[in-house]
């Protein structure tokens, strides 16, 4: 799949790397921080991160924005609303937002990796108001209701 891609300038005129893999079978690929200067995320802190990239995704798909395993682990760094959805029609620049679970403030340096891209097919719902719906074994149970193990 092509995904079209328009890089920002930075104020320093330092282009940016685009997207990329870290592998040969990555699912994501890799997000990097676009930011001029170092950022310091304090503990409980969140901000929405450039990544010096516009793109157009083809009709049907959409970008998911998710959190990198070792920024979680190491740092508590995590995407608060994950996946973050970047709908095909959206033509901004894409943006990280970042929080600060940790204890720790983090220091976030200009082309570290923040965040992995992956892209799903799309199916828009046709919703249609009925009366009733179909019963099923589990019913309105939800938020826990099959237990834990």
């Amino acid at each position: 799949m092509d995904v079209q891609i328009r890089l920002a300038d930075s104020a320093s005129g330092e282009r940016l790397f685009l997207p990329s893999y870290g592998s040969a079978q990555a699912a994501g690929a890799d997000l990097r921080a676009a930011v001029n200067e170092t950022l310091t995320l304090e503990p409980g802190e969140r901000c929405l991160i450039p990544t010096g990239f516009h793109m157009a995704l083809p009709q049907g798909f959409e970008g998911q924005v998710r959190g990198r395993s070792g920024l979680a682990l190491r740092h508590g760094l995590y995407i608060p609303n994950a996946p973050g959805t970047i709908d095909a029609d959206y033509r901004g620049e894409v943006g990280v937002i970042l929080q600060n679970g940790g204890q720790d403030p983090v220091r976030i340096e200009r082309g570290e990796r923040i965040a992995q891209l992956v892209f799903a097919p799309v199916q828009q719902g046709r919703f249609v108001l009925c009366d009733q719906l179909g019963e099923t074994p589990r019913g309105a149970g939800g938020f826990g209701s099959t237990g834990r193990r």
